[in-house]
């Protein structure tokens, strides 16, 4: 029987037939006593554990086409620069700060990159489960779709404050879809949302202009 973990060189995740992949999975979740020294296995064997139930359970193909189609919005931040743009054509008062936020994603995924070479992690192998998608880097950490996508919809919702909780929503499921397809380890989600949303909060943005209104009917 494989097990849950094979840590020889390439290391690979390991993935046990159903029922005895839920009790290796069980296992892992169990909670013991352990010193603060010890919580870094803990917190790495989590994070396996969470990557093999989300690329192992709940596929169906409508559901890995949505997942690809939100990857594919997010590749270098082009979707969400796509939207600032789009907000620029369509709201002349406020264009200068669509175009900077439309900037704001491309611009987290060459941050991104800079950190991810320098952990040099590798994408995340799952015995009998490849990854759903491509990849333009082999390294994994941080994820350039979280930190685009967060960077994106935070730096966009403070242009459009009432579109914020939708762009954000738009936001998750790229995270989420991430390691659904088996392209990022949970962890590497969560560092490239926490790095993005940075960005996008520190994102330069030019003042807005004053509204101007019409003069009402009487004074014309």
């Amino acid at each position: 029987m494989s097990t849950l973990l094979d840590r020889t060189p390439p290391r690979r995740l390991c993935v046990a037939p159903p029922p005895a992949r839920g009790r290796c999975l069980r296992s892992h979740g169990r909670a013991r006593r352990r010193p603060l020294g010890s919580l870094l296995p803990v917190a790495r064997r989590l994070d396996r554990s969470l990557l093999i139930a989300l690329r192992t359970r709940g596929h169906r193909r409508s559901a890995e086409r949505i997942a690809q189609g939100l990857g594919a919005f997010g590749e270098l931040g082009i979707g969400w620069a796509a939207l600032g743009l789009g907000g620029a054509a369509l709201d002349a008062r406020r264009r200068r700060r669509f175009v900077a936020a439309a900037v704001a994603a491309p611009a987290a995924v060459a941050i991104n990159y800079a950190v991810k070479a320098g952990s040099r992690r590798g994408r995340p192998t799952i015995a009998g489960y490849p990854p759903l998608g491509r990849a333009t880097s082999r390294f994994s950490f941080p994820s350039a779709h979280a930190a685009s996508s967060l960077a994106g919809a935070t730096a966009l919702g403070r242009v459009a404050p009432p579109a914020r909780l939708p762009l954000l929503a738009v936001a998750a499921l790229v995270c989420a879809g991430r390691p659904y397809l088996g392209m990022h380890y949970p962890s590497d989600v969560l560092a490239g949302a926490a790095l993005g949303a940075a960005i996008g909060r520190l994102w330069p943005l030019p003042a807005e202009r004053a509204r101007i209104d019409p003069p009402p009917a009487a004074a014309r």
